[in-house]
């Protein structure tokens, strides 16, 4: 890597804010030695042109031995991020590939068809006479020997070990403030009827803790292993049978990974598991989670072992030295780089709507406050779209119910584990001043300007509870952990309607244990987002009125349940359901 070049590498014919110096800060923490630097740049900042700039002082063809790593990487846990960088004329040099499920098949007869499931992926040895013109392996082949190759941390990640993307010399992860929770997220091992295809003659006994779950796993591989091995004697498959094979292919390396793991003495890994109830109504009925805590081994594996030098950057990367345990990092060779906020803090406001605590046992008396006090904002905000940050789908289902018996429903959109995406671009589409009820939208969501001028949350971001890693992590007295994890995913929604310098929105906070919040984990803050607490007013509403709230929102129309299902449009489908 020759961080001297980072400057000229710079993408954009000129610097805005702070660019120039954050790109300087970064050069020299890499001519310092740290072989990984970590980027904290807020919304705003243009974290893609300064992951592209770093991405560019890789090593080159024919810079030193022929056995060194050329090349970079660039990668986001974002599908909607790689969409954005795709779309940006400004990063057209870098090479992006996709997995083959996003890529249909050009054979005569099966243009519909995924390549995963092309007559290539089906049929033993069929040799494919449009190879050339195929468009993933066009990809995957400008990817592999181009100087940057762009994807998907879920593709990086599954390509660890690939000859095709093997080691490179720089690797640069934007929105990297989730790796070790995204780590945990791939390397967790669902096991359920849906996953399993040998689930009818291999269910699983009662679980109790990851205990049970060893004898299980080893003879769930070995009945994989051999349904595996009977696919690969046929010489066709059908569309079902390759995505059996592709499954089978998965378990087994995953439970082989994880009986390997768990029995090394070793490992810093911890394994839990749950397990549904039987007896529920729950259609997969004794379905297993076997998940990993701080998967340093994983990330070893599949992110350490990919690059010489590491960027990651992020708004909310709050403390160094927690990222680089969870991560699996030693600090000593990491450096941080804080980036300043350029936005006006008076362009971004906070204000204290809170109308008690929405935790679970509250819920039943907050949650009508706070409809009511959305309805306020409705009317204070009568021609400008808003955003609601729910939380949960239940919270969605029971905020939109009072909202119409409020007299405001025809101002309200809302969406389902399946709309979402089709939802959301309908709302963004849309010129009517209306209010989105949403889930799990805090992330890579960029409303500038009109689109959004004000926002809710609802209700405090913990990780849940009654997940077992998260238990287990407070059984261990990890409350550091989880009051950083709930202000990361504040700082990220404070940003959804804020961006650029001239652009303004409000955000509004209803539930009183965001205050308590703040309070809690003030330590961790970035100092921009302190200013932004310690401005923190309540602001004078107007007083309810329904008529007022709707404006001039057509009163027949009622409130969107289903608008968006012939919308095509998916900009935000790496998001995940329900929280």
């Amino acid at each position: 890597m020759d961080p001297s070049r980072i400057v000229s590498e710079f993408p954009a014919p000129s610097f805005r804010g702070t660019q120039e110096r954050a790109l300087r800060d970064i050069r020299e923490a890499f001519e310092a030695g740290n072989d990984v630097v970590l980027v904290r740049a807020p919304t705003g900042s243009g974290k893609s042109l300064l992951a592209r700039a770093i991405a560019g002082c890789a090593r080159r063809d024919g810079e030193g031995a022929p056995s060194l790593p050329t090349g970079a990487y660039y990668t986001t846990p974002q599908v909607s991020q790689l969409d954005d960088v795709a779309g940006d004329e400004l990063l057209s040099d870098l090479s992006i590939i996709r997995g083959k499920s996003n890529y249909s098949c050009i054979l005569p007869g099966d243009t519909s068809t995924p390549v995963d499931r092309a007559p290539c992926a089906r049929e033993r040895g069929f040799d494919c006479p449009v190879r050339h013109r195929c468009p993933y392996f066009a990809d995957r082949a400008s990817a592999s020997n181009g100087p940057v190759a762009a994807m998907t941390l879920a593709y990086f990640m599954q390509t660890a070990g690939s000859e095709v993307f093997g080691e490179r010399d720089v690797v640069v992860i934007d929105e990297a403030h989730g790796l070790p929770e995204w780590a945990e997220m791939y390397a967790t091992i669902e096991l359920s009827p849906t996953t399993v295809p040998v689930w009818g003659s291999c269910r699983p006994p009662d679980i109790e803790d990851v205990s049970d779950v060893e004898p299980y796993a080893e003879r769930l591989l070995d009945a994989c292993s051999r349904r595996q091995e009977e696919l690969r004697g046929f010489v066709e498959l059908t569309e079902a049978q390759t995505e059996a094979r592709d499954r089978l292919a998965t378990l087994v390396r995953d439970l082989g990974w994880f009986l390997e793991d768990l029995r090394d003495a070793d490992s810093p890994t911890v394994w839990v598991a749950d397990q549904s109830d039987r007896a529920s109504e729950d259609p997969r009925g004794g379905a297993i989670s076997i998940k990993p805590l701080d998967p340093a081994r994983y990330l070893h594996h599949t992110v350490w072992d990919r690059g010489r030098r590491f960027a990651l950057l992020s708004a909310t990367m709050l403390d160094k030295d927690a990222f680089c345990r969870g991560a699996g990092l030693d600090p000593s060779t990491v450096a941080l780089v804080d980036v300043p906020h350029t936005f006006p803090v008076e362009n971004r406001p906070l204000y204290d709507v809170t109308q008690g605590k929405m935790t679970y046992e509250h819920r039943g008396e907050t949650l009508p406050k706070v409809a009511r006090a959305i309805a306020r904002l409705m009317a204070k905000h009568d021609d400008e779209k808003g955003l609601i940050h729910a939380h949960s789908y239940d919270i969605v289902d029971r905020l939109v119910d009072r909202l119409e018996a409020l007299g405001v429903g025809d101002r309200i959109r809302r969406h389902d584990s399946e709309t979402r995406d089709a939802a959301l671009s309908g709302w963004k589409r849309s010129s009517e001043p209306d209010v989105f009820v949403s889930v799990k939208m805090e992330e890579a969501l960029d409303l500038r300007g009109d689109l959004c001028r004000w926002q809710v949350l609802c209700k405090a971001p913990y990780p849940n509870t009654n997940d077992s890693r998260v238990a287990r992590r407070l059984e261990d007295g990890q409350w550091a952990w989880y009051y950083r994890a709930a202000l990361r995913t504040v700082i990220q929604a404070c940003g959804r309607v804020v961006r650029a310098p001239d652009d303004h929105g409000a955000t509004y906070l209803a539930d009183e244990s965001l205050l308590d919040l703040f309070e809690r984990a003030r330590s961790d803050m970035p100092p921009w987002f302190q200013a932004q607490v310690d401005r923190l007013s309540r602001p004078e509403l107007p007083p309810f009125d329904p008529d007022l709230a709707v404006g001039n929102a057509d009163r027949s129309r009622g409130s969107r349940r289903s608008d968006a299902e012939h919308i095509d449009d998916h900009p935000l489908s790496d998001v995940w359901g329900d929280g």
